[in-house]
């Protein structure tokens, strides 16, 4: 693999099952670290960490403080979750941690051999996936936006956020080759959000494409005298979206 890839456990303790999970682990060449369940501890690996694998029991289920962070993780950082528990367990993981932020489950008793298979393809894939094109979609609809990510997950790496304050903090932090932005939203609207971005040095080039639902003359005359780069309805089929998408990365 050249350079290895880097994991964190989160558990409740160290213990002799974690300890051999870290040490097979090492058998395909992947560096594993006891990362414990303190948030503290596990923020010192967010930006080296390819993978958080989450070992399930009541104590990581029931910290609510703990899942909420581990979301954070993957719609802020872009991490992605391995879960091994009980098919109860992780239903209660779920409560609190959007299913699209789980790698894989495996179920306890583990098997081994196949997690290890496993591991290997997630970690063959990952060169490819830092490839990919970074996509920020911003949309109050938390179910359109499920919906649009679910489209382009595979072709793109795609971070979602449900209000233009949040658009703003996320990327303050990262790095995005395209903005999908709802123009209606309430509180801080489409563009108010584009006047904020275009109003920072760091943030003033990212092309923004807007999202509408409304496809009458004048809504549409309206949204193009904004200047964005683009705009899409929100009609738009799966396929359409990504003749779209390829048709403006491939130009630019």
């Amino acid at each position: 693999m050249g350079v290895k890839r880097h994991v964190v456990i989160v558990a409740e303790a160290e213990s002799f099952i974690v300890r051999g999970l870290e040490m097979k682990l090492g058998t395909v060449d992947v560096k594993s670290t006891f990362g414990g369940k303190s948030i503290g501890e596990l923020a010192k690996y967010e930006e080296k960490a390819d993978l958080f694998i989450v070992y399930l029991d009541d104590n990581i289920i029931s910290d609510s403080d703990l899942l909420t962070y581990l979301a954070s993780l993957c719609s802020g950082k872009e991490k992605v979750l391995c879960m091994i528990g009980s098919k109860s367990e992780y239903d209660s993981a779920l409560r609190l941690i959007n299913k699209d932020y789980v790698w894989k489950w495996f179920e306890r008793p583990l098997n081994m051999d196949e997690f290890l298979e496993e591991i290997k393809k997630f970690m063959t894939s990952f060169s490819i996936d830092t490839m990919k094109r970074n996509i920020l979609i911003v949309d109050d609809d938390l179910d359109y936006m499920h919906m649009i990510r679910e489209w382009l997950k595979d072709s793109y790496k795609v971070s979602m956020v449900n209000s233009g304050i949040q658009a703003i903090t996320w990327l303050a932090k990262n790095n995005v080759d395209l903005i999908l932005l709802d123009y209606e939203m309430p509180v801080t609207s489409g563009p108010q959000v584009l006047e904020m971005l275009r109003s920072e040095a760091t943030t003033r080039d990212i092309p923004v494409m807007f999202l509408t639902g409304k496809s009458d003359r004048d809504s549409i005359m309206q949204v193009l005298s904004l200047k964005p780069t683009g705009y899409l309805l929100k009609s738009i089929t799966n396929n359409e979206l990504h003749s779209k998408l390829r048709e403006y990365f491939d130009k630019n």
